[in-house]
């Protein structure tokens, strides 16, 4: 495809709104990308979309906006294996920041060792998209060689549409991080074969899900995305010890109308109405899988 064929992205709500109730001490947003300036950062010519610029200090930014003291930026399709925008931002913010990659089958030990260095934590595979990632084989193989550093495998997928996906992924021996609640469209229901197969994976305690992206599964135009609350309610209810909580800013390539940071998190409340669980979805859950400093002791009194 021709760069001019290339369809540019809507940018995100740059006016972002602090949340309705302040989230606890060391909450963490576990789901992020960065993108550009294109001018530092080349995105690769085979990729489906063109993003707006939104740098490291825009997001930065809307961590303090919601009052969130962490962050994991997810390296975008857009980049291929070039991790070079989502390093730099490691590098950037140290303490603050963890990191999932995209790499080849070529990918060195010492180019892992490095990554690990600068806090990256996991692999992505892009399973929803052709020629957006690693292929499942490669996955495979490339796991043996997270195992040893104690990563994990994102991985991006349409569960509906992916037979036989619990079989394929139990099988890995790193841990598996599902993107955006399985990216299954909520019109299909909840009783979805599919979306079972996906409980009764979080179930077992080797799968982890991130609830994000209720924007992508959704039937309604905007939030709250009431339609969204049976399937992020049941995660909830199953494993509140094996879930995350993200944005997914800048939120690329949605076709919705563009939802304000702030509405998002508020929808967290809705889903898990107990404070101790979402201390931990905010806070112990993603300190335990992106290895952020220990967190202080908590009390729900």
């Amino acid at each position: 495809m021709a760069n001019s064929e290339i369809p540019s992205c809507q940018a995100p709500d740059r006016n972002p709104r602090p949340p309705a109730e302040q989230p606890p001490a060391g909450a963490a947003d576990t789901h992020a990308h960065v993108f550009g300036p294109a001018s530092d950062y080349a995105y690769a010519p085979e990729r489906r979309y063109t993003p707006p610029d939104s740098p490291l200090p825009e997001y930065m930014a809307l961590l303090d906006t919601l009052g969130l003291a962490r962050g994991v930026i997810v390296q975008p399709s857009v980049y291929g294996t070039n991790n070079s925008a989502t390093l730099d931002a490691l590098r950037a913010q140290p303490g603050r920041l963890r990191g999932v990659a995209v790499v080849g089958p070529d990918v060195s030990d010492a180019e892992l060792e490095e990554m690990d260095r600068l806090g990256v934590r996991g692999v992505r595979l892009n399973l929803l998209f052709s020629g957006a990632g690693l292929d499942f084989t490669v996955a495979e193989r490339l796991a043996e060689r997270l195992a040893p550093l104690g990563w994990h495998l994102q991985i991006l997928i349409d569960i509906s549409e992916f037979e036989n996906f619990a079989k394929h992924l139990s099988r890995l021996p790193v841990d598996i991080v599902v993107d955006h609640m399985g990216h299954m469209p909520v019109a299909k229901g909840a009783d979805h074969p599919a979306f079972r197969e996906l409980l009764a994976m979080l179930a077992d305690g080797r799968t982890w899900v991130k609830l994000s992206g209720a924007y992508r599964i959704t039937s309604r135009e905007r939030p709250p995305y009431d339609d969204v609350l049976p399937f992020a309610r049941a995660l909830v209810e199953t494993r509140p010890d094996r879930l995350v909580w993200a944005t997914d800013w800048p939120h690329p390539a949605i076709e919705r109308t563009m939802p304000n940071d702030g509405h998002l998190l508020d929808q967290l409340w809705d889903w898990a109405p107990d404070p101790a669980i979402r201390h931990r979805i905010l806070c112990e859950n993603p300190a335990a899988l992106y290895g952020f400093a220990p967190l202080p002791e908590w009390s729900a009194t």
